[in-house]
């Protein structure tokens, strides 16, 4: 559908990480005009240092306090682009919570699964990710999201499952289960959420109207909207002072 313009003005705040929701969700309108714009001139001045409203004409603004993790727009095949981004502007923040390196490559490994899922299963033609942290609430977010068919959609094409998109979510996550023949199933990230109900993050799952959340407890709705892909949240408090690393790593203070 073409509008000769559309204006989206964002309001009293904005989570600078939602960019990537937002950047999936105006590409669907690529045909019209967009301008962005907002009252509220903070969130403009952190929307061009992350980079995202470079593509709406505005000048990117230094990030002189260093919290912002800059938006990317990728193609499904910028697997080995989106690692080194993760493993540079995510994994080795100052503020990111301590883990001895064996660790932070295992959480790097179930981060860079998402994407990779989401390059085999979705049909997406882009993804897109962004974070931000958040120093006065004590917390980094980091977002990744793309506008493919959803977990339900798949799982029902392929296997004929009558599942709703909570179950079509909660069966994505299991280990062994896949779409893909031939292949090791599972998005792999029981150590990605281990480690962040430890720290008392969050990771949150939007696909189609399902809404599914790990944290100090798990919990899931439907929504009363659908979202036209795949959205991953990841929460990390950045006030936790304990340090982590494998059992493998043979140390008095294993966590895992």
């Amino acid at each position: 559908m073409f509008f000769e313009h559309i204006s989206v003005q964002l309001c009293e705040w904005f989570g600078a990480n939602m960019s990537a929701v937002l950047g999936a969700i105006l590409d669907k309108l690529s045909t019209n005009s967009i301008t962005i714009t907002s009252d509220n001139s903070k969130i403009i001045e952190i929307l061009r240092k992350n980079t995202f409203l470079a593509n709406y004409g505005y000048p990117v603004f230094p990030d002189t306090n260093h919290t912002t993790i800059k938006y990317l727009k990728l193609k499904a095949s910028d697997s080995r682009y989106f690692g080194d981004y993760v493993m540079n502007e995510l994994l080795s923040k100052q503020d990111f919570p301590n883990m001895s390196e064996g660790l932070k490559q295992k959480i790097f490994e179930s981060i860079y699964e998402i994407f990779v899922n989401a390059q085999m299963h979705s049909r997406t033609e882009f993804i897109y990710t962004c974070g931000q942290f958040f120093p006065n609430k004590n917390e980094i977010e980091f977002t990744i999201v793309d506008s493919g068919i959803g977990f339900k959609k798949k799982i029902v094409e392929q296997f004929g499952l009558p599942v709703n998109s909570i179950q079509a979510i909660r069966w994505a996550l299991v280990n062994g289960n896949t779409t893909k023949q031939d292949a090791p199933g599972g998005i792999g990230l029981a150590i990605l959420t281990d480690f962040i109900k430890m720290n008392k993050g969050k990771f949150q799952i939007v696909s189609d109207d399902g809404f599914y959340e790990v944290g100090e407890t798990v919990s899931s709705k439907i929504l009363q909207y659908s979202f036209p892909g795949t959205v991953v949240n990841m929460k990390f408090r950045t006030d936790d002072t304990n340090s982590y690393r494998l059992d493998s790593e043979n140390d008095d203070f294993d966590i895992f």
